[in-house]
């Protein structure tokens, strides 16, 4: 058994595991890690607990210590120096009439490194962009191209159900979503009640998914005649939130029951071919 600790180094982010070392760190602590790309500085997330050799992907990097006064002044500086580096590539940018989107930039926690994040609807030739940034800046400099999903990650917002967005709030990764959930739910499929400000389908779609596909597999379908405590009667219409089945009883009487009231054949599986 290996000890090893979550790490998230932005809000939402991935958690990245680290070994602890000699280090007493709990959840909400800040420290500075070892990463591929040099230091960071990233959140304690969970305490720590211990894993099998084999679920670690090597190498497992260490934490260098756990952050100070000074390093949390370094992180601020590099917040403010953030924000005159997008001004700067966003006029170089207009200068080289470069069809892209400027949307975040992100600087190294040791300066070695400065990471400037894009859209744009194709490829884009940022190779003479690069030269001028690297010719501000004298440092390295990486150009990224994002997806409209992780461009409102970064950005923030307000969804439609007037809460921040979970992508920024508490998803820390993106799991696919289509538009065969949507009928699962037998939501409307009109594009603007179903997407997001990304403009792709909402990812609180998948929620309850799992849940419309087990009731759905349960529940009679609409037209079939079930035994009810009352006598037989049709099924008029169902309710997956409830677990009900509204049914027509003789003398156009209708009634709604909890699906273990009912009696009925369920729906045979669909045979692969």
């Amino acid at each position: 058994m290996i000890k090893v600790v979550g790490v998230r180094f932005r809000s939402a982010g991935k958690v990245y595991y680290f070994d602890p070392g000699n280090f007493d760190v709990q959840a909400g602590m800040h420290v500075i890690v070892e990463t591929a790309r040099g230091l960071e500085y990233g959140e304690i997330i969970g305490e720590m607990r211990e894993v099998q050799k084999e679920e670690i992907v090597s190498p497992l990097r260490r934490v260098v210590r756990i952050a100070t006064q000074q390093d949390e002044e370094s992180l601020l500086s590099n917040r403010a120096k953030e924000e005159e580096a997008a001004k700067i590539c966003n006029q170089k940018i207009a200068y080289r009439k470069l069809e892209m989107n400027l949307v975040n930039v992100e600087y190294a926690f040791d300066g070695s490194k400065i990471i400037f994040h894009f859209t744009a609807d194709g490829r884009v030739d940022f190779r003479d962009l690069v030269k001028d940034l690297a010719t501000v800046f004298r440092t390295r400099i990486e150009l990224r191209q994002i997806g409209v999903r992780d461009e409102a990650k970064m950005l923030g917002g307000i969804g439609p159900c007037g809460r921040e967005l979970c992508c920024t709030s508490h998803l820390s990764e993106f799991l696919p979503v289509s538009i065969k959930m949507a009928k699962q739910q037998n939501l409307t499929l009109n594009p603007t009640k179903i997407s997001g400000i990304c403009g792709r389908l909402m990812c609180c779609l998948r929620y309850e998914n799992e849940h419309y596909e087990k009731m759905n597999k349960l529940l009679p379908r609409k037209g079939k005649v079930v035994e009810t405590p009352d006598g037989p009667g049709k099924v008029i219409s169902t309710c997956v939130v409830k677990e009900t089945v509204v049914v027509e009883l003789e003398g156009d009487n209708r009634r709604e029951y909890l699906l273990t009231d009912l009696d009925f054949k369920p729906k045979k599986a669909k045979r692969n071919n």
